[in-house]
């Protein structure tokens, strides 16, 4: 470990990279990443496999499985798998080694089905099943659809990393998703240690709002956002339904923090990081800004558990005229929209080279 990615994790604090390619495997990236950098996690979304598809490293892959027959949403699972497979296990010693608390790598179901439960679950079922592997989330997106799903995987015993949430709301509802999902297995007999995490998106709120608001009040919101999540985080954990079902072996939903580089020239490349330094926390991290947290990133005071200046952030955006319930809302639907664009696009990449093999192209 270097010295500065060990401060966070005597902090509480894991690290996760999010990130995943066939170069970062085969090069020995990840497994340097892991010994010396402290990642005891990995996530992907499909914006990140959009980016991986650009470049050639999986051409050959495309080429036989084409020529298997295989094409469409199917090859690229097909892939996803492998590398996932993989990526768990050069993380299961730290599975192992931390009782289940890390060690995790995540696969996010198509994100054409954010709006439909009932192919979600089956779609949770299927990747879980597949993939075989103890130490691997499904990404499910929070929206109201998703959530249901949500339940109704952990019911089944599938781990889920609930994703695209932005605001406290979105938290508070897919951690009473989770929660009613162990109530029910509770009440059914069945073991209550069904891993998951809550993914809080940050540093898009800094650049929707940019525009609207002064320079005094840019690049705050999202952490405020975080800091109001991480307070309700622990005022779940000091519940009586949380101990209830503690007492019976369930692990805590923890959170994580996403969408943690700098996306602005005028914030310091390691900004978020310092700002959601959290104990029993996640921050994942792409892997550009591991690397400057590394090299320079300081560490400054942990994250409030009371919610700090947040209240404060919010009076002065609406101060400002900004609709901070407004935007969570439109962030999550544009995350979703988003997600949906890279889909298609990587799709399309896959099936041009499909193309390419088959007129004997490179």
């Amino acid at each position: 470990m270097t010295p500065r990615t060990r401060r966070l994790h005597e902090l509480g604090q894991s690290l996760w990279l999010d990130s995943i390619s066939r170069d970062l495997l085969r090069s020995g990236r990840l497994a340097r990443c892991i010994g010396e950098l402290s990642i005891t996690g990995l996530t992907s979304n499909p914006t990140i496999f959009e980016q991986a598809f650009a470049g050639g490293d999986y051409d050959d892959s495309i080429h036989s499985l084409h020529a298997a027959g295989v094409s469409g949403e199917a090859l690229f699972f097909e892939l996803a798998l492998q590398d996932l497979t993989q990526a768990a296990d050069l993380l299961r010693p730290a599975f192992d080694a931390s009782g289940g608390l890390d060690g995790w790598v995540s696969l996010e179901v198509s994100p054409l089905l954010a709006d439909n439960t009932a192919h979600t679950i089956a779609a949770a079922a299927a990747l879980h099943r597949r993939l075989d592997r103890p130490n691997v989330l499904i990404k499910i997106p929070g929206t109201p659809e998703g959530l249901r799903a949500v339940q109704e995987v952990i019911v089944d015993g599938v781990p889920v990393n609930v994703t695209l949430l932005f605001t406290r709301e979105h938290y508070l509802a897919a951690a009473e998703a989770w929660l009613r999902g162990l109530e029910r297995r509770l009440e059914a007999g069945l073991d209550v240690q069904v891993a998951s995490v809550a993914s809080m998106f940050v540093s898009r709120w800094d650049q929707a709002v940019k525009p609207l608001v002064p320079p005094a009040l840019q690049h705050r919101l999202g952490v405020a956002m975080a800091m109001r999540s991480y307070q309700a985080h622990h005022e779940l954990l000091a519940s009586p339904r949380w101990r209830r079902l503690a007492k019976a072996g369930a692990r805590p939903q923890r959170l994580l923090w996403a969408s943690t580089g700098s996306k602005d020239a005028a914030t310091p490349d390691t900004f978020y990081v310092q700002a959601l330094a959290a104990p029993g926390t996640i921050d994942t991290l792409p892997e550009k800004t591991l690397q400057a947290w590394a090299d320079h990133g300081a560490l400054g005071a942990p994250m409030l558990t009371d919610g700090g200046d947040a209240e404060a952030v919010r009076a002065a955006m609406r101060h400002a005229s900004v609709d901070v319930d407004a935007v969570g809302h439109r962030l999550q639907r544009d995350g979703v929209e988003a997600f949906a664009l890279s889909w298609h696009s990587m799709l399309a990449r896959i099936a041009e080279k499909c193309a390419a093999a088959g007129q004997g192209g490179t």
